[in-house]
């Protein structure tokens, strides 16, 4: 099955030219047999990340929204915080699960990661770091399994049609 993704790359300082991690996502959407159907940069701005977010949530030809960028600890880092005001759910095992992934390559500085994912509207967001290795962790190390339909025991996918039940 072929998931609907959405891209936003969170930055004060990238373009689409030098917007590495962004770039990486691109690919490895594309190797993965999914469709990229919006990529966006927007400033570390919670107001413009949270309109970005509303707008694509509304979408029904998007399934996943994924965001680089704006997860660590400094004052201008706020994709978390922006995530929290759309959120249905949150998913915390996923950034439990990133931050473990990503002490095998960058070690306790894993810890400076706030990656994290929630449900908004029936969709799953996942908010990922900026450095292209971060989002190489998260794909490679989750991402790839579990927007995957044939990944057993389970996955992200095969609970689409379910996400929106009362």
């Amino acid at each position: 099955m072929r998931v609907n993704i959405a891209l936003l790359t969170v930055t004060d300082t990238r373009t689409f030219d030098n917007d590495k991690s962004g770039a990486i996502l691109v690919n490895k959407i594309k190797e993965a047999n999914h469709n990229l159907v919006d990529r966006k940069i927007c400033k570390d701005n919670k107001h413009e990340i949270v309109s970005i977010l509303n707008e694509w949530i509304q979408h029904s030809n998007i399934d996943t929204i994924i965001t680089t960028g704006g997860t660590g600890l400094t004052g201008r880092d706020i994709t978390p915080e922006a995530l929290d005001e759309i959120a249905d759910k949150h998913i915390p095992g996923f950034g439990e699960i990133f931050r473990n992934i990503s002490l095998k390559t960058v070690g306790t500085s894993a810890i400076q990661s706030r990656a994290c994912a929630v449900l908004a509207n029936g969709k799953y967001i996942f908010a990922l770091p900026g450095s292209s290795g971060g989002v190489t962790d998260a794909w490679d190390g989750i991402l790839k399994y579990q927007l995957d339909i044939n990944n057993k025991p389970c996955n992200f996918v095969e609970l689409f049609p379910r996400l929106k039940e009362k």
